[in-house]
């Protein structure tokens, strides 16, 4: 799955651990989801929607069949 959440962050001028106080969560849970090695609970990732305003399918995108990231 891959996500915006890095670009959002960037846009609020938020640094990893001001956007992991906001949601509740380590900077090491925030830095995980940003570089895809985590994959946020469904309640984590809409409280992310809710924070940035936007629906969790604009923030998380799953990877479609026959992409690059697909057959990683």
């Amino acid at each position: 799955m891959h996500n915006r959440l890095h670009i959002l962050r960037a846009e609020h001028r938020w640094s990893q651990g001001e956007l992991a106080e906001r949601l509740g969560v380590s900077r090491q849970t925030v830095n995980a989801i940003e570089t895809g090695k985590y994959d946020p609970s469904l309640p984590l990732a809409i409280k992310i929607g809710r924070l940035f305003g936007q629906p969790v399918e604009a923030i998380f995108l799953l990877d479609e069949p026959g992409t690059e990231a697909a057959a990683e």
